[in-house]
This record gives C-alpha cells, structure tokens and sequence, in this order.
C-alpha cells in the first residue's frame, strides 16, 4: 500500500497496544497528527516493536517520526531484551570520582541508547532531562545528573554527542527547570516562586548545549509569568530570542495535571500552539484525541512542520559493533563503581 502523503501535523499521539489496530490508523492517517510516542504497554520484545514501528513508518510520506521516553533508570519503557540502563544520576556521582570516566561513559551509553531503539525503528527519545538535583523534586530526584549547572552541561552534551553517533536526535527537558518544585505535574500544578534571575542556574545547559528539541515544564514560575511554561509566550519567546534556539518545542503531555490551568483540552491545544510550541502532546486520553482530530481547525504552519521533519534520522540505520560494544563496558565499569 502506497503511503499517504501528509504534512507532518502538531500533534503527537499514542496508541493501545502491541500492534496498529483500525482506529490507530484511523487517527495516525489524520492530518493533524504529526507524530507517535509510544509507552511500556506497546512494548513486548524487540522483534515485536519492529514490526510495530515498520507499520508505523508505512503509513504516510514523510513518515511519522516515532518517539519514546526512555532516559535510563525509572523512565526506560523497553525492559526486556533492552539493557538496562543507569539513572542520569549515576553519571554524576561517578564525575565526583572520575570526570573523565563519567565523560566518556555518557557518551558511549548515549550511543547504546540510540542505537538499540534505532534498531528496532524507533526514531526519537526524549532525552536528555536537564533539570538540576535540589534535593526536592522526587519526580525529577535520580532522572538528574546532578545539582552543578557545569557538570549537567557536560555529561549531558557527551550523551547527546552518543545519540548524535547513532544518528538520533536529542531533546532537553524541562525548561526552564523542574528541579526546584516539590509538586510533581503528572498529579498537581507546581509554582516555582524564585525571580528569574534565581533560575540563571537551571537555564545554564540551554544556553550552552546544541539541542534539537526543547520540552518546556508544566510549573508555573510566578515572578515571570502566572501561565505554567509551555503555555507562556513570554518563556517561549525566552527561548527563541534570549536563548537563539530554533528546534522543536514540544508541550509536555497536555492530559497531565499540570496541564488543567488551561481549561478543557481544546483550550489546552490552542493556548500551548499559540504560545509557540510546534508539537502537542496529548497522551493516554483517547477521548481526549477523538475530540481534538473532530472539532480542533488551527492554521497549518509550515515552519514547524518543517521543524518536526528534522527529528527524523537523516540516514539508514547500521548498527556500529564496536561503539555498542563500548556502552555495554561503560555499563559494567559503572556497575562494579
């Protein structure tokens, strides 16, 4: 079956199960749909997932790019047949004892990471987290390299520099900083009530790293903004001109909790596009999603359409032996430290 041909659309969505059934296609043939991030539930094994992300990609021209949270420790949605991979914040611990070692193993896991979810047709994943250790967050706790601006810089960019390697594009989250806030956003709506010049830390790594993708925070900072960041033009527009950078926003899940303030979903789309996201997330409510591809009408943007056909991989995938090699050691040398 030849595959549609579509624009890439704003809004990136989910899917049930194992397989495509006929309401996946349904909805991924839509034109406002843009993407597909998949979870722990549309995961068996390897083989599975090929033939799941093959299905996918044969859907339409350009094909949806295909993403995932998989970051390492609690948040890695492929277990089984996938190495287990180690929570950002064991990168930091070991730059306390060995920076060059912590450097180089980021970078050699960062391949490892890519290279497994590229094998198996798996386009993206939203990594890495760059929000500071303050001691506060248990959403964010481990999930953060550290609690030093510097040394999140660094390891950080040596893991982009690994998914780079396998040919994956990176996407820094949460802007401008997650860290600080106790609530966790899937549940509450955090207030992070520090000025902005108190958030010049938790900024850092954007200013200093080339990322692809940017995915603001569900936390409302109220000495800038009463809107939470994703919603806020006056944080996003931080991001464009302060910041220079001209990749992907992405929303964070817009079903979330945090999301709320905004009113009903419809309200939660359009406020987010018209602050100056490129990508809606909408996950786990497929009522949520029925609703959105019957009622929403916003006015194609080409630009960001074009921003989203960036994240996909500009070659095919061929596996490097010896970098994978690499990132299994860097595994074990971090286990046995």
């Amino acid at each position: 079956m030849k595959p549609t041909e579509l624009p890439l659309g704003p809004l990136m969505i989910d899917i049930a199960g194992l397989s495509l059934q006929e309401i996946d296609i349904e909805r991924l043939s839509h034109p406002l749909v843009g993407g597909v991030i998949l979870f722990s539930r549309n995961y068996r094994d390897p083989q599975q997932l090929r033939l799941l992300c093959d299905a996918i990609h044969a859907l339409r021209h350009p094909s949806l790019p295909i993403t995932i949270d998989h970051e390492g420790g609690r948040v890695q949605r492929c277990r089984e047949g996938f190495t287990r991979l180690p929570a950002m914040s064991e990168f930091g611990r070991w730059w306390h004892k060995d920076p060059d070692a912590a450097i180089n193993a980021a970078k050699a896991i960062g391949y490892l990471l890519a290279a497994e979810l590229r094998n198996c047709g798996v386009d993206f994943s939203f990594t890495p987290v760059l929000d500071l250790d303050w001691g506060r967050s248990s959403v964010i706790g481990d999930r953060a390299f550290d609690s030093d601006p510097r040394i999140v810089t660094k390891l950080a960019g040596s893991l982009i520099t690994g998914l780079m390697m396998a040919g994956m594009r990176c996407c820094g989250k949460h802007f401008p900083g997650h860290g600080w806030v106790e609530a966790d956003s899937h549940v509450a709506l955090p207030v992070d009530e520090r000025r902005f010049a108190e958030l010049a830390n938790d900024m850092l790594p954007y200013r200093h790293l080339r990322l692809d993708a940017v995915m603001p925070a569900h936390v409302i900072y109220r000495e800038v903004d009463s809107r939470p960041a994703g919603f806020s033009p006056v944080w996003l527009g931080i991001l464009r001109k302060e910041l220079g950078f001209d990749g992907v926003i992405f929303s964070d899940d817009l079903s979330m909790e945090g999301a709320s303030v905004a009113g009903g979903i419809l309200n939660r789309v359009e406020t987010a596009w018209n602050a100056g996201c490129d990508v809606l997330l909408v996950c786990n409510s497929p009522d949520d999603v029925a609703k959105l591809l019957a009622d929403w009408q916003p006015t194609f943007d080409p630009t960001k359409s074009a921003r989203v056909e960036r994240l996909r991989p500009d070659a095919p995938w061929i596996m490097n032996e010896a970098l994978y090699a690499q990132g299994r050691a860097a595994i074990a040398s971090m286990a046995s430290h």
